[in-house]
């Protein structure tokens, strides 16, 4: 009968084998502080440095051991102090060049049109931009996969996506991270900060790649990062004090985006005493930056009219006023305008805009997708054994009140909650309803739903109205 016991130590081993031992002093890994020194007390591991510096300080300054002896706290800690280290903070082994296997399998590439096709089932519209992200990606993972093969060395295409609020730029990004292998991390460049200040230092969008490759280099140095909201870190206009939020940000973006060798902290965003380090090339990163823009529709504007001219023939100056598109006209000059450095902007080569969604998206929103808002609803009353059912005219009447709110997509899911609240909340008290068909009148708030019995009668709309209350 075999010793559980043992098999269970050589499973431990086998498992705690997988990392990299960190020097107890510096928290560095052995691959970036090289060869540790094991010291026989409790298995702590230091690197040559930090002994070198202990040395140096032991034979600088006169120690008195008898004070030491009697102040000394003898502390005896079980097994190995790197269990104590917690498994987020691990940095895992790099394997043998000869175990290596390539990352990325050539022939299980997903063509662009087939990542389009995924696409096309969780978003709606914005078919040029699901194109642009397509190709980019496939370019990446073959760009991944070959390497260097020959003298040709090809070089990545950073992408930068502009669109209104609520056009579907974030979920897009979301949407892809499932459908790819490759590790993705999404960070918001509203927190970012020159480093020395407070808020994320830039380092840390790399930090949350390397989390999302579960602190595996190699595979995080072949991810992609999504960074949101990059408008916010524009030049500040007409400001005394320093811009730490702001140009420096974009500054310090330009080694990222280009590619260099990063010191990350390992299973935190902020570096610290307490958190192992490790050093992440980006060259092969593809970095997404995206961002709403706001009043940059006014500088292309302004642009643009400068073009007009009198006379018969010539150009109106409110001609682009109610233009729907004014964003696709969009130069690197104006985005120069905007505040963001020509540096910066020359590393995104790729840059495309999202459309603004009309009446006709919004409808096509609320009931096409996989994961659309109304089949989640019909199948949170499903639970329930009740069929809910929208009206075409409901639909159509829900996309007018989304427009007029200005935010998008995001406006749906608040009217629709709205409307949902007491249908949500009554329904459950009667057993005996069948169906419930959410009507224009009752999104217009001028009559109620059409309620039906199991296989008995329906409400009329004033009955149902009076029901619901």
């Amino acid at each position: 009968m075999p010793d559980y016991r043992e098999v269970d130590d050589e499973v431990k081993k086998t498992k705690k084998d997988d990392y990299e031992d960190i020097c107890y002093m510096c928290r560095r890994p052995e691959s970036v502080a090289g060869k540790l020194i094991h010291l026989p007390m409790e298995n702590i591991c230091i690197c040559p440095d930090c002994m070198e510096k202990s040395f140096s300080m032991m034979n600088s300054t006169p120690i008195n051991y008898e004070d030491i002896m009697k102040n000394m706290n003898f502390q005896i800690f079980p097994g190995n102090i790197g269990d104590s280290i917690p498994k987020s903070q691990r940095l895992k082994k790099k394997k043998p060049k000869d175990e290596q296997k390539p990352a990325i399998d050539l022939k299980k590439i997903m063509a662009p049109h087939q990542i389009k096709a995924r696409l096309d089932d969780y978003v709606i519209g914005q078919d040029y931009a699901k194109k642009v992200m397509s190709v980019a990606v496939y370019n990446h993972y073959k760009r991944v996969a070959t390497n260097t093969m020959d003298e040709i060395e090809i070089e990545k295409s950073n992408m930068l996506m502009i669109g209104p609020t609520g056009c579907g730029k974030t979920y897009l990004v979301r949407t892809l991270a499932r459908l790819l292998d490759v590790p993705l991390a999404i960070a918001d460049a509203t927190s970012l900060t020159e480093a020395g200040y407070i808020g994320d230092d830039i380092e840390s969008v790399v930090s949350k790649l390397l989390a999302a490759a579960d602190n595996d280099v190699e595979k995080a140095e072949q991810g992609i990062i999504f960074i949101d909201e990059i408008d916010k870190i524009a030049k500040k206009k007409n400001t005394m004090s320093r811009d730490v939020s702001g140009e420096s940000v974009q500054q310090g973006l330009l080694k990222l985006l280009e590619g260099s060798d990063v010191e990350v902290p390992v299973g935190a965003t902020s570096k610290n005493a307490m958190v192992p380090l490790t050093t992440v090339n980006t060259r092969n990163i593809l970095f997404i930056c995206g961002g709403a823009f706001p009043e940059l529709e006014n500088i292309i504007k302004s642009r643009l009219n400068k073009s007009s001219l009198m006379g018969f023939g010539a150009d109106l100056k409110d001609a682009h006023d109610n233009d729907p598109d004014i964003m696709s006209q969009v130069t690197i000059e104006d985005l120069r305008e905007f505040g963001m450095i020509p540096e910066f902007i020359g590393r995104l080569p790729v840059i495309f805009t999202l459309k603004g969604l009309d009446q006709d998206a919004l409808v096509k929103i609320l009931k096409e997708p996989k994961n659309a808002i109304i089949k989640q609803y019909q199948k949170l009353l499903a639970l329930d054994e009740v069929d809910l059912q929208f009206d075409d005219g409901a639909l159509e009447a829900i996309a007018r009140k989304a427009i007029k709110k200005k935010t998008g997509a995001r406006a749906l899911r608040a009217i629709i909650e709205e409307l949902m609240l007491e249908i949500m909340y009554q329904i459950p008290k009667d057993d005996n309803i069948g169906r419930v068909t959410i009507t224009e009148e009752y999104v217009e708030n001028t009559g109620g739903p059409l309620i039906e019995m199991r296989g008995v009668y329906a409400l009329e709309n004033k009955e149902a109205a009076a029901l619901i209350e």
